[in-house]
């Protein structure tokens, strides 16, 4: 059972990374509202199909469905719209990098609103979470990026870590598949409810090599999240954070194979995206010893 915890956690980093770089293709020739939409509409059709054929309808309630509609509000709609604009406007690799803060959000709203306990993994992992986005923020500006744009991923990063509480509270009541399903949807009917009352109905039309890289995104974008949820299921917190947190190593490796010529990494990126994940790894998985 723990080795599957650990396998499952893993796909799901490396899906999440292969949806960074698929998005990050297709913003080539559209806008993020388009990706956005389109990785929506791919994720809700996918998992409406996976409930039908796994667990169905099976075990829910009003509570668990409220709190995995709230979830896809704030995480779906809030996080991943801001992810997308992240990529379009910092890049791959470093909106990766910042928006992998989240479990820090996490683990300060527990400590705050919950009364955790600090601990010297914790303070120890911000230390080292602090010095990685500093790093990595001076690599950013090296580039031309502004102290603005940087805002966007870890705003990002803030809807993520909310997100994290209300669906590990949800899976309490309600099954994986069936919560997924609704987290997307809820995001879907809310974003096209906005593009339709702001005049932007044509954001939701797209052709050529982009939808092709959205499809795709969405795909892998929605495998990552079912697969984080499937995790929850089948182990703790602390096990499956900080393997899913790996995600943005895999961004690096992938961005050095397909974003040559795209995008530019340099040391300071690297190091700060190495020191990001080594100090989520000291939070979510040492932060209870």
């Amino acid at each position: 059972m723990a080795r599957t915890v650990y396998l499952v956690a893993l796909a799901s980093a490396l899906s999440s990374a292969s949806s960074t770089i698929l998005i990050r293709q297709g913003l080539r020739g559209s806008t993020p509202f388009t990706g956005f939409w389109i990785n929506l509409v791919v994720g809700s059709t996918g998992l409406w199909v996976a409930v039908l054929f796994t667990e169905g309808f099976g075990r829910f309630s009003v509570a668990g469905l409220a709190l995995f509609a709230l979830a896809g509000l704030i995480g779906t709609t809030g996080g991943r719209l801001l992810r997308f604009v992240s990529i379009e406007q910092v890049g791959a690799s470093i909106a990766s990098a910042l928006i992998n803060l989240n479990p820090l959000i996490s683990t300060g709203l527990a400590i705050v609103l919950l009364g955790e306990r600090v601990t010297l993994p914790i303070l120890t992992g911000t230390v080292v979470i602090v010095a990685g986005t500093i790093v990595l923020s001076i690599g950013g500006w090296k580039l031309g990026v502004r102290a603005n744009q940087l805002a966007l991923p870890l705003l990002s990063a803030a809807c993520f870590g909310v997100v994290a509480i209300l669906r590990k509270t949800g899976l309490g009541h309600t099954g994986p598949v069936l919560g997924s399903a609704i987290n997307a949807t809820t995001a879907l009917v809310a974003f096209t409810a906005f593009l339709w009352a702001t005049g932007q109905r044509d954001t939701m039309a797209c052709r050529g090599p982009s939808l092709r890289y959205f499809v795709a995104a969405g795909v892998a974008e929605n495998a990552a999240v079912f697969l984080t949820v499937v995790a929850l299921g089948l182990g703790t917190v602390s096990v499956v954070a900080p393997l899913t947190a790996t995600a943005p190593i895999f961004v690096l490796f992938l961005s050095m194979a397909f974003l040559r010529g795209i995008e530019r990494l340099t040391g300071r990126i690297v190091l700060g995206t190495v020191l990001i994940v080594g100090g989520v790894y000291l939070i979510t998985a040492l932060s209870g010893r």
